[in-house]
C-alpha cells in the first residue's frame, strides 16, 4: 500500500483537478485535538472548497466511551456553528458511507493511531483519495509512533510544523517524508489571530486573582512515565487552598487522563470522579477539558509536563513552568523538543513549583521572558508571516487550481 500511495494520489490529483466544487471532510475524533479552525474558515469563504466536518467514533475504551466522545465533540462544534455530522447512529447502530453520502475529494485527519477511531474511517479506506494531516501536536520527542507509522507513509500531504520536523520525518519515515510539506503549525493560529479572547471561561470573576493552568499529561505507567500526575494530585488541590486570595488554578488534564485513572485499581471510577468533582466545586478552581483557546490566551502562566503543550503555549508569550518526573524524560527530547523545554523553567520537587509560583507568577520576576520569545521568533513564526493556515490553503491551490 505505502509503495503504491504516490501513484494512487498522482491519479487522484488528476480527477480533482478537473472538478469546478472540491469536497473536503475534516474527520474529527476528539476536540481537544482539532486544529483545523482557521483553516476550515478559510475553504468556508473559498468559492471553490465546500468543507464538511464529520465527527468519528473513537472505539479504543469502549462503547460509554465513544457515545460520550462523539456527543461531546459533536455539541461543541455545533455550538460554534460548524454543522457538523455525526458517523455513528445511536438509535440505529449504523454508520455512515462518508464516501457514499459526501463523495470527499480530500480527507483531512486530526489523529494517525489505527485502532482509536473506527476502521471505517482509517487512511486505508481512503486509499485513492488525497488525504492529509496536520499533527494533532507539534511533536517534541523522535517517537517513531509520531513519525513512522503506516498512516504517516500512507497519507498524501503532512502539513510540517518546523524544518526540524521535516527533518525528522526524512530520516525516521519509510518514504523519507517525501509527503512532507513545511508550512508552520496551525494550532498557532487562532493564539496569533485572536486579539479579543473570551475571558469569562474563568469561573471566578475575581480580577486580582492571578489565573494558572495546571495541564498534566495521562503517561503515568508507561512511555516515557512523564506525567507527574499521581505523585502531585493533592498538591494542587492543597495550593489552590494556600493561595485562595492570590490564585486560581484550571486543572486542564490530557483526555485520556480520566480514562486511565478510571480503569486503575487504585483508582476507580468513584475515586476519580470524587476527584474531578473537587475541581468543578473548587471557588478558585475549575476543570477543564475543551478547547482551550482562550484559556491559553487569557492565563498568566502554565504548570504542565505535556510535550504537546511544550511550544504552543509559548506562543502565548507568558511563562511556563515543565515538571520533571525523572531525568529520562530530559534525554527523549528531540532537536526541537531541547529548545522548547530550554525556554521553560523547569521543577523537580515541590519546592520549585512553589518557587515558580511565588516568586515568577505572583512577584512578576519573569527572567526567561526574553529566551522565550526568542525561541518562538525563531522556530515557530513562519519566515513569510503567514499563518500556517494561509500556507497550506496556498499549497492546496496551486496544487489543484494552477
Amino acid at each position: 500500500m505505502i509503495k503504491s500511495a504516490p501513484q494512487k494520489h498522482q491519479k487522484a490529483l488528476q480527477i480533482v483537478r478537473k472538478k469546478e466544487i472540491i469536497k473536503v471532510a475534516f474527520f474529527l475524533i476528539h476536540e481537544s485535538v482539532w486544529k483545523y479552525d482557521v483553516l476550515f474558515d478559510l475553504m468556508l469563504k473559498h468559492p471553490r472548497f465546500e468543507p464538511q466536518i464529520f465527527v468519528c467514533p473513537a472505539v479504543n475504551f469502549g462503547m460509554e466511551n465513544m457515545l460520550f466522545e462523539m456527543n461531546k465533540s459533536f455539541e461543541a462544534f455545533k455550538k460554534k456553528g460548524f454543522n457538523p455530522i455525526k458517523t455513528y447512529n445511536e438509535a440505529t447502530g449504523e454508520y455512515l458511507d462518508v464516501k457514499k453520502t459526501f463523495s470527499p475529494d480530500i480527507v483531512f485527519y486530526t489523529n494517525p493511531y489505527e485502532g482509536l477511531q473506527d476502521y471505517r474511517y482509517y487512511i486505508k479506506q481512503f486509499s485513492n483519495t488525497l488525504t492529509c494531516y496536520v499533527p494533532y501536536a507539534i511533536m517534541t520527542t523522535n517517537y517513531d509512533a509520531f513519525y513512522n507509522l503506516n498512516f504517516h507513509n500512507l497519507v498524501w500531504r503532512i502539513f510540517s510544523e518546523t524544518p526540524i520536523h521535516k527533518n525528522i520525518a526524512f530520516h525516521k519515515q519509510l518514504n523519507k517524508g517525501k509527503n512532507n510539506v513545511v508550512t508552520g503549525y496551525p494550532g498557532f493560529d487562532p493564539l496569533l489571530i485572536n486579539k479579543t479572547p473570551n475571558e469569562n471561561v474563568w469561573k471566578n470573576k475575581n480580577s486580582t486573582l492571578k489565573k494558572v493552568i495546571w495541564a498534566p499529561h495521562h503517561s503515568m505507567n508507561e512511555l516515557n512515565k512523564v506525567s507527574n500526575f499521581l505523585e502531585y494530585f493533592d498538591v494542587f488541590l492543597e495550593l489552590a487552598v494556600i493561595y485562595k486570595d492570590k490564585l486560581q488554578i484550571v486543572f486542564k488534564p490530557h483526555p485520556l487522563l480520566k480514562v486511565k485513572l478510571e480503569n486503575d485499581q487504585d483508582w476507580g471510577k468513584e475515586k476519580t470522579d470524587e476527584y474531578y468533582n473537587k475541581w468543578i466545586n473548587l471557588e478558585n478552581g475549575q476543570f477543564e477539558n475543551s478547547e482551550y483557546v482562550d484559556l491559553f490566551l487569557t492565563s498568566d502562566a502554565l504548570i504542565h509536563d505535556c510535550g504537546s503543550f511544550m511550544a504552543e503555549y509559548l506562543i502565548t508569550g507568558k511563562p511556563a513552568l515543565f515538571m520533571v518526573r525523572n531525568e529520562w524524560v530530559m534525554n527523549e527530547w528531540s532537536e526541537f523538543g531541547e529548545k522548547a523545554v530550554a525556554a521553560h523553567y523547569q521543577s523537580r520537587n515541590k519546592e520549585q513549583l512553589i518557587d515558580f509560583i511565588e516568586n515568577v507568577l505572583l512577584n512578576q520576576n519573569d527572567w526567561m521572558k526574553e529566551d522565550r520569545n526568542n525561541f518562538v521568533q525563531n522556530n515557530l513564526i513562519q519566515k513569510n508571516n503567514l499563518a500556517a493556515s494561509q500556507n497550506i490553503m496556498n499549497y492546496l491551490e496551486i496544487q489543484i487550481f494552477e
